[in-house]
């Protein structure tokens, strides 16, 4: 098992578990078959379809667009994951711990000519066996790796699960100020809390929220963490 350490924007190094080669090639095997079914279906349905001459170039190069910019398209939708990738549990990532740029994702996605397509694969298995963070060129180029996204257990529900109580009381109100990115983070930081029993990670995570609201817990970090959580959660679905 391989992990490697990143250090967050807001300074708290989290611990991820990387994808093995393994995992990447089944993924890319079963993008590999749905690109194939597409082209297979496309090319059937235009064999019939009657066209001739310029109109049927065109079409034809219109409907296999999907399958050329399938891998691209997929991570930037599904949140750095293409369909192979969210079957075998693994996900691009940035190595600054954010989520990859566009520029990020495009880079990955025409190295694809160089470690997939010409060399048939083989550059990506020797680049990512032979390198630290399991990085194709790609990978190196742009800055990313490929994790493991944690199975569901059951403080993923309770991270995940948003407050729908009536009766729910808010404590912090200032954390409808917070964003998306800082919620995500707190996430984070609970489930390396829970993989790694460091709970030094909380009380740095508290400190960092309390000075971007202004505000004082009399709470353990733990308990403010969640509760945060909750409140933003309940606040946003009632905004």
């Amino acid at each position: 098992m391989s992990n490697i350490s990143i250090t967050t924007p807001q300074n708290i190094e989290l611990s991820y578990e990387l994808g093995s080669i393994g995992d990447r090639i089944v993924a890319g095997l079963i993008d590999f078959a749905i690109i194939i079914a597409y082209c297979m279906v496309v090319g059937i349905i235009l064999t019939y379809s009657n066209l001739y001459g310029n109109t049927q170039v065109v079409i034809s190069t219109i409907t296999f667009l999907p399958a050329m910019f399938y891998s691209l398209s997929s991570e930037l939708l599904l949140d750095g994951q293409t369909v192979g990738k969210r079957i075998m549990k693994i996900k691009v990532l940035s190595l600054n711990g954010n989520q990859p740029a566009f520029s990020q994702y495009l880079i990955r996605w025409l190295f694809r000519l160089i470690d997939i397509w010409i060399s048939s694969f083989l550059m990506a298995i020797i680049v990512i066996t032979t390198s630290e963070k399991k990085q194709r060129l790609g990978d190196i180029v742009a800055n990313t790796t490929l994790i493991k996204t944690i199975p569901r257990t059951n403080i993923q529900e309770t991270i995940y699960v948003p407050i729908v109580a009536n009766n729910y009381k808010v404590t912090y109100l200032e954390v409808i100020h917070l964003k998306d990115s800082d919620i995500q983070l707190i996430k984070d930081v609970l489930l390396n809390i829970e993989k790694s029993k460091n709970s030094q990670l909380s009380l740095l995570i508290m400190g960092k929220i309390e000075n971007t609201l202004g505000i004082k817990s009399q709470h353990d970090p733990l308990t403010f963490l969640y509760a945060v959580l909750n409140d933003y959660n309940y606040l946003s679905l009632n905004a």
